[in-house]
């Protein structure tokens, strides 16, 4: 099913890189979620009105809300698709983290007061519930709706990559979950006989809110910014790698713009003794692959090194095992070695991992510690790169 609605509204739907593209999927996504929706939440609210259940009554507002919500996803890849201009130089891609914390935060405050309006019910005694098979009905049909807009949502996410997408199949899920337990509670009462409506309501309440808080969370780490992917670093390092002038890559950073915008900075060592025009030659082909094979618009900062100098080898290898004996994780590049008649300079970046549990002062003072025992006319220069 969603193959076939992608190739009936979408042109082009391979080119996912596209702006235009991105937004048809959008609108496809969006305008399919609100009209499930708004059927949904008129049946069970009709239903659930009828008949007097409150928890029907509020999966029906929940609805309600996935419509709104969807409304501002239709909204956000619209504004997304513009264009760079002279005050987003990197474009509006980053719109859709906003809307996908404005949609976190819908959800938060709708659970919040279904949440209260059950206990409320609890409180008082309970609702008054008359079951109709009609309910039993409503409610199946919304989870079987509901479980497929969160494939529908997850396939069109992953192929576009869209942080909105992910939030609203992962907002269908919880709302089939919830669904679910209306329906069995509905079951239960006409079995047993046992009132639990409020009670369920309640629970879906709980449900919705702890779907808002997990979108939040993931738009605030977005908004942020986070890590790249060690899938996104390993297709970096497999292009570079197949250079055998490349002779090592560090300082990665990865920027993301949103969907589609990613810049990358990193360094990659060279020898010095060869041609530099060359080495820029190779650098330019890479940053080339890079924007047209993974869509990353790249600088490379040229490293040259020292290759065919024994003296220079063996004291950075001398160096990374005295790093290391500090901690494991640790590790050296950019080394260079100035040796003078007092003194001989050591200088040479550190990366560290945040994982490492010591200070950068700490680290530089065990090194230089490490270092003055090797020969104590020997100074260090440390860089501690966190990346």
């Amino acid at each position: 099913m969603t193959e076939l609605l992608c190739r009936l509204f979408i042109k082009d739907k391979n080119n996912v890189k596209s702006p235009e593209v991105r937004r048809a999927y959008g609108t496809l996504a969006s305008v399919t979620g609100i009209v499930l929706n708004i059927i949904l939440a008129a049946g069970k609210f009709t239903v659930g009105t009828i008949f007097g259940a409150i928890s029907l009554q509020a999966d029906g507002i929940n609805n309600i809300s996935d419509a709104g919500s969807q409304i501002i996803s239709l909204i956000s890849f619209k504004m997304s698709s513009k264009p760079a201009d002279r005050e987003h130089p990197f474009g509006h891609a980053r719109i859709e983290y906003v809307a996908s914390m404005i949609v976190s935060i819908i959800v938060l405050l709708i659970g919040w007061n279904l949440f209260s309006e059950s206990v409320g019910k609890i409180f008082d005694g309970g609702s008054k519930v008359t079951f109709s098979w009609i309910m039993i009905i409503v409610l199946s049909v919304s989870v079987l709706v509901k479980l497929w807009l969160c494939m529908f949502n997850r396939k069109l996410s992953k192929k576009i990559n869209s942080a909105v997408m992910k939030a609203t199949a992962v907002d269908s899920l919880s709302d089939a979950a919830a669904t679910f337990a209306v329906l069995c509670a509905m079951l239960i009462f006409k079995f047993t006989g046992a009132d639990i409506d409020a009670y369920m309501g309640a629970a879906v309440a709980v449900i919705i809110m702890i779907a808002g808080i997990k979108i939040l969370n993931e738009a605030k780490n977005s908004i942020l910014g986070e890590r790249p992917s060690p899938e996104t670093v390993e297709a970096i390092k497999s292009i570079v790698s197949e250079y055998g002038d490349a002779l090592g890559m560090h300082d990665l950073v990865v920027h993301n713009y949103g969907p589609g915008r990613i810049i990358a900075t990193m360094h990659v060592e060279v020898d010095g003794s060869k041609d530099i025009f060359v080495s820029h030659d190779m650098i330019d082909t890479i940053e080339k692959r890079l924007n047209s094979q993974l869509g990353i618009q790249s600088t490379i900062h040229m490293d040259p090194i020292v290759t065919n100098d024994e003296l220079v080898d063996g004291m950075k290898k001398k160096t990374r095992e005295l790093v290391k004996s500090v901690d494991t994780r640790l590790d050296i590049h950019d080394f260079r070695f100035v040796h003078g008649n007092t003194h001989t300079n050591l200088i040479f970046d550190v990366s560290a991992p945040y994982e490492v549990g010591y200070t950068d002062e700490q680290i530089k003072d065990m090194i230089d510690q490490k270092v003055k025992e090797l020969d104590p006319s020997y100074f260090v220069v440390i860089t501690i790169d966190r990346s």
